[in-house]
């Protein structure tokens, strides 16, 4: 079961929008999809964020 999402209103500057839906299209996400990417690699260099658990293949075991 995918986990639920908290929505909340963002309000940002138009030139980092633009500049974010130039990225975002450049790496094939959606400019909110990538703002979440974007945090979470932060979040995790940062040491603030738990590293998502690996889904394994059980196959492979």
């Amino acid at each position: 079961m995918a986990k639920e999402k908290k929505a909340f209103p963002l309000r940002l500057d138009p030139d980092i929008h633009r500049a974010l839906e130039q990225w975002a299209s450049d790496e094939f996400r959606s400019v909110n999809g990538h703002i979440e990417f974007l945090l979470r690699e932060a979040l995790g260099k940062a040491g603030r964020l738990k590293p998502a658990p690996q889904n394994r293949d059980e196959t492979d075991s």
